[in-house]
């Protein structure tokens, strides 16, 4: 197998599985561990994968994203974690826009049924599953539905969004990066993101701490138009307050 083939079978593992490790890699494709972390620091530099400690993970780009099956199976406890820390700085915000993606929707579903609430949302499985609650007003956010998260799109979204002005949002992103800010591979889906933010009197990051560093396709928002960043503790402390000194309160939980 030659070393692009090799890079090839390698990125298309970690794409279809959410992640590779090396040991594995090695006895799959017969070749020494040298040789894939040889490979992995190349696909890393081209900005197709990130690597962990022992193996890699993909990056979502304009050409790859991971569906929201996939994301309902990884990293499960951290994402719980930041929906219970992101529903504590809920306050006295009435209507609430959560965003497409599997940690917003454990934000929603997480949201207290003690007090009325209106909650907006451009994706199809938090409208469910709020609505089957029954503890708040949805209001769905109609316009063509992307089959990959099962969210809506275009103008149809962005054009409600913009009659409103929303107390909080919780939004996420494919990537964050003090360099780049708020990304996502879509430009779709940056278009409704970038309206939910600007409709926002607040706004609030929710995403585990491998969306750190990473920059997508579509710019949609800067950092410092963010009060706050919820993740895990896998986020190094160095970068929290280094993502801090641009405005938001960085959240390690």
């Amino acid at each position: 197998m030659q070393a692009d083939e090799r890079q090839h079978r390698i990125l298309s593992l970690a794409r279809n599985n959410g992640g590779v490790e090396v040991t594995r890699l090695a006895e799959e494709l017969a070749v020494a561990p040298e040789t894939v972390r040889r490979d992995l620091k190349l696909l890393e530099q081209h900005g197709l994968i990130r690597r962990t400690h022992g193996g890699a993970y993909p990056v979502e780009t304009a050409t790859f994203e991971t569906t929201l099956a996939m994301r309902t199976t990884r990293r499960v406890p951290e994402k719980r974690r930041i929906a219970a820390a992101a529903v504590e700085q809920l306050g006295d915000a009435a209507t609430v826009f959560v965003d497409e993606g599997f940690t917003p929707q454990l934000v929603a579903e997480a949201l207290p049924t003690d007090r009325e609430l209106t909650v907006l949302t451009a994706s199809l499985s938090t409208a469910a599953a709020v609505a089957e609650a029954g503890a708040a007003n949805v209001l769905m956010l109609g316009g063509r539905v992307r089959g990959r998260t099962l969210a809506t799109v275009d103008h149809w979204v962005t054009n409600m969004l913009s009659g409103f002005v929303i107390d909080l949002a919780f939004i996420g992103a494919n990537g964050i990066s003090r360099q780049h800010g708020l990304t996502t591979p879509d430009p779709a889906v940056a278009a409704v993101k970038s309206c939910a933010v600007r409709a926002a009197r607040r706004r609030i990051f929710v995403g585990i701490h491998s969306k750190f560093g990473v920059s997508s396709f579509c710019r949609f928002a800067d950092i410092g138009q963010f009060e706050a960043l919820i993740t895990d503790t896998g986020l190094p402390a160095t970068e929290a307050r280094r993502l801090s000194m641009l405005g938001p309160q960085v959240m390690r939980v």
